[in-house]
């Protein structure tokens, strides 16, 4: 402290703390300016890879997600089991063992029965509804409640019947889905797929004349088009044979008013039966 005196430099030291500085490295200063040209600029080391624990080490996935990876490894390919197992159906009678015994459904779990048909299977006419309701579901055979009665009325107006004996005047009846859905919900498009390939051959087996799409989902399983309003009426071809899409009797309950359009339907179905 040649030059400064002894509160002088401690008024500096003070001065100092307050700026940060509390620790004293070197008693010479140092040229910082002068060390960064000198010293080359040297590159920074790649950072290290993290290390990996051993397996015995790592947590546990949670409980939801390691389920779902389970499913997902242990998924099936219902569709195709589904179609396997109707094509081996050789008859009608061993498409219906097929779909009683088929595993992968769930509504097999909560329906009381299967419901697999009605009417003369050599029938010209086809009609494929959507699924069974209440009524269908204990009785195991298709359109049995209000809509079934209404739908007989609509056929005898065209001199139709499901318990006729004559295949000319005669009906066979199905529907999209053998079982019921819970509460009578809308079939979802899982099980439209899923259960498509029993229909399927059902109509292959049956070999109808004639297909009435009796509903929209019906439509959606057989033609992949949905809105019945719009497609009622108007002729297609499913598998090979003309289809017509019409409204399901549960529909026309529901809205009388559209019961002409149902009848200008069956007008055009009676008028095809006597062209083929």
């Amino acid at each position: 402290m040649d030059d400064m005196g002894y509160h002088e430099a401690l008024a500096l030291l003070d001065w100092q703390i307050e700026l940060g500085a509390d620790e004293a490295i070197l008693d010479a200063p140092v040229d910082r300016f002068a060390l960064e040209e000198a010293a080359p600029v040297a590159s920074a080391p790649p950072p290290a890879a993290p290390a990996v624990p051993p397996a015995a080490s790592r947590p546990a996935p949670p409980p939801a997600r390691a389920a779902e990876g389970a499913a997902k490894a242990n998924a099936v390919d219902v569709v195709a089991i589904a179609r396997e197992a109707a094509a081996a159906a050789h008859d009608l009678p061993a498409l219906k063992a097929a779909m009683e015994v088929f595993p992968h459904c769930p509504l097999s779990q909560t329906a009381t029965r299967l419901v697999f048909a009605d009417g003369d299977p050599a029938a010209r006419v086809m009609i494929v509804g959507d699924a069974p309701g209440r009524e269908e579901d204990q009785q195991g055979k298709p359109f049995v409640g209000k809509a079934g009665q209404l739908l007989d009325r609509m056929l005898a107006a065209i001199g139709l019947d499901r318990a006729a004996a004559d295949p000319e005047s005669s009906v066979y009846i199905t529907n999209m889905l053998p079982w019921r859905p819970p509460q009578n919900r809308d079939p979802s498009p899982e099980e439209l797929a899923m259960l498509g390939p029993f229909v399927r051959r059902h109509i292959e087996l049956a070999d109808p004349d004639i297909l009435v799409l009796m509903g929209n989902h019906a439509c959606h399983g057989l033609t992949g088009q949905k809105g019945i309003t719009r497609l009622r009426g108007q002729w297609t071809e499913v598998m090979d044979r003309p289809a017509i899409p019409m409204f399901h009797p549960a529909y026309l309950l529901r809205k009388p008013h559209d019961k002409a359009k149902a009848w200008e339907d069956l007008l055009s179905l009676k008028a095809r039966l006597r062209k083929i």
